[in-house]
């Protein structure tokens, strides 16, 4: 059996796997135009979070305490991500007549209200947040994102209960 891999080298395999799909993203919005909806940026913030969290425990390569507090930080980035990605999916699946109506673009948002009321005015989502505008092998974005952090979910369990 190979040898299981250090938590500094799973915290860097974390932390590149938030980078490359964070250059995806950017190359989707580039290159095909598509501009991200209020949920797609918080998505981003989440994993660009849990990116940040595992790179820092890569470069700290704290001891066994240390590396359960890394852990918890990235698994609390990482929920908050499949929180809101979830919320896409699920609006992406409402029947149209469900679907809530377009409202104003975030940067509005953030101008005119408290961020607190932001938060809850995307979380809530909007009628651009239920568009499909790209599919892989019949997923959306929020669909492949959620696997991403589900997938990034077990390797932080992981990480939270391993052996030292």
């Amino acid at each position: 059996m190979p040898p299981l891999p250090s938590p500094r080298l799973t915290n860097l395999g974390l932390f590149l796997l938030a980078l490359v799909s964070m250059v995806f993203a950017l190359f989707l919005q580039q290159h095909d135009h598509l501009e991200p909806c209020p949920l797609c940026i918080f998505q981003r913030v989440a994993v660009m979070a849990a990116g940040a969290v595992a790179l820092v425990a890569a470069l700290h390569n704290p001891a066994a305490l240390g590396r359960r507090l890394y852990a918890v930080l990235t698994l609390l980035a990482v929920l908050g991500g499949i929180g809101v990605a979830g919320r896409q999916v699920w609006l992406q699946h409402l029947p149209a007549d469900q679907i809530p109506e377009c409202g104003p673009g975030l940067n509005y948002w953030l101008n005119t209200f408290p961020l607190t009321d932001v938060i809850q005015k995307v979380l809530r989502g909007s009628g651009e947040c239920a568009i499909v505008d790209w599919t892989f092998l019949g997923f959306s974005l929020p669909e492949m994102t959620t696997a991403l952090f589900s997938g990034m979910a077990v390797v932080v369990l992981w990480q939270l209960f391993r052996r030292s």
